[in-house]
């Protein structure tokens, strides 16, 4: 046993044993206050670098530490604020913490509700939750599983779509990023998130609908969708005529929040049945009304797919994941063993049951057409006294600048891109990038911004932009 500064050495044994548990009592006290302080970013970095692997990094030049969240605002350990306008990585649908949420996470650890159960047993919020997403998505699209994140809800739609149609090619795009397991990272258009060893076997990609860069040299508004057609040319020559499945991101994210015309999508879903294919639309960044017209982009479009995957937003920043697809996709599964150790926990559940209803009951999509279009306008007119912008995209509220060197030859501001980012945490707003260079601004901010709020974002912005050279 443990002597304590002041403890008797004596033996403690029989009457003595309430002076052995007080003594317990008082290490796991000191114990519990001691892991409570908190730590220096020097610290944190320090065990960061020691444990982690190398891989795991950070935004900017000196680490930032959040000990603090309320609605669109985060907090450092100096107490500064700042205006979350990425939403961790475009995770916050009705902010951090949101009191309804808070409420229903206390209610359940009050009452000892399970925290872990599995689908093995029953449980009501899994089941609440599929019958209020399904309530949301498209005719035909009935079918739900539960899953931790985007990655793990793309495998499975692959999984699904190669067993229901007996092939295996999996069609992408360049630029398209759906995640970072195996089949994920396999189908990603991005050199630089893949690994030496990838695995590769049985996926291609077809050029992406990237309008502002279109690699068939048009121009958006009077092309004859070049794009779209290069994905029969894909099917053509890089497979033996039949595919399993074709995914695509409604608006590509790690991309550079690019945004396809809608008249693609309907060509390109057309190609993907007439070559066997199922059609999965990767709503992981996109969905839980971001866009500002439906809770899914895919609905909004008119995109008959027939799997769409949702993560992110979806739960407002909990570990969890859904596929919806339709009848002929989820019958063939009948008879299979498929199991999710953790895909439909009670608390994680919970958590996107209350996100979709306080996106309704707070009429949030509306606010991310209303709050995204006044954000566009704004950022618009930085276009026009900034050089530095050369194209501005996106839907709703999700929405990204891309930084050009020079707008004639659209060199990629890489760096440039870097000094935004420093000199907006500066003045206290959090920004994000993307692109495979790293040069597009990704704002994502939560579904309940105010206007006010997008009046800091574009000020902040301007007077950001104006001092970099």
């Amino acid at each position: 046993m443990a002597v304590f500064p002041g403890s008797p050495t004596r033996n403690l044994s029989g009457t003595g044993g309430t002076l052995v548990n007080s003594l317990r009592e008082r290490h796991d006290t000191m114990a519990e206050l001691k892991t409570d302080q908190p730590m220096t970013n020097e610290d944190i970095q320090a065990l960061r670098n020691a444990h982690f692997i190398p891989t795991a990094t950070h935004y900017y030049t000196e680490a930032l530490q959040l000990v603090r969240a309320q609605g669109c605002y985060v907090y450092d350990e100096t107490d500064k604020e700042y205006l979350d306008c990425i939403g961790g990585i475009v995770c916050l649908s009705v902010g951090h913490n949101h009191p309804k949420i808070k409420s229903r996470i206390r209610k359940m650890l009050d009452r000892d509700e399970p925290q872990h159960t599995s689908l093995l047993y029953l449980n009501p919020n899994p089941a609440k939750l599929a019958e209020k997403l399904t309530s949301q998505t498209p005719e035909k699209l009935n079918r739900v599983a539960f899953t931790n994140s985007g990655s793990e809800a793309n495998e499975l739609a692959f999984m699904a779509a190669r067993h229901a149609t007996g092939e295996s090619f999996i069609l992408s795009l360049r630029h398209g990023y759906h995640g970072g397991t195996s089949a994920a990272l396999a189908s990603c258009g991005h050199g630089n998130w893949r690994f030496q060893s990838q695995p590769v076997t049985a996926v291609t990609t077809a050029e992406a609908p990237y309008c502002y860069r279109c690699p068939f040299g048009q121009k958006k508004g009077s092309c004859a969708l070049e794009c779209a057609q290069h994905v029969e040319q894909t099917i053509q020559t890089t497979t033996h005529g039949k595919i399993a499945a074709m995914i695509v991101e409604p608006v590509m994210g790690v991309g550079g929040f690019i945004d396809p015309p809608k008249e693609y999508f309907e060509t390109v879903v057309d190609i993907v049945h007439r070559y066997g294919g199922q059609y999965i639309s990767d709503e992981v960044q996109t969905g839980a009304g971001r866009c500002g017209g439906e809770f899914l982009l895919t609905k909004e479009l008119g995109i008959d797919a027939d799997i769409i995957t949702m993560a992110k937003g979806f739960g407002n920043g909990a570990a969890i994941g859904a596929v919806v697809m339709k009848d002929e996709i989820a019958n063939p599964l009948a008879g299979r063993l498929y199991f999710n150790t953790f895909g439909g926990d009670p608390y994680q559940t919970m958590q996107a049951l209350s996100t979709m209803e306080i996106i309704e009951e707070e009429n949030l999509i509306k606010n991310a057409h209303d709050m995204g279009n006044y954000l566009r306008e704004g950022l618009e007119s930085l276009k026009t006294r900034h050089e530095l912008i050369g194209d501005v995209r996106g839907r709703g509220l999700l929405l990204g600048l891309e930084l050009v060197k020079n707008r004639q030859t659209k060199e990629h501001a890489s760096k440039e891109c870097n000094q935004l980012m420093e000199e907006t945490r500066k003045r206290g707003l959090l920004i994000g990038k993307g692109g495979l260079f790293g040069n597009v601004v990704r704002l994502a901010p939560p579904l309940s911004i105010t206007r006010a709020q997008v009046d800091f974002v574009i000020h902040v912005l301007d007077e950001s932009l104006s001092i970099i050279k």
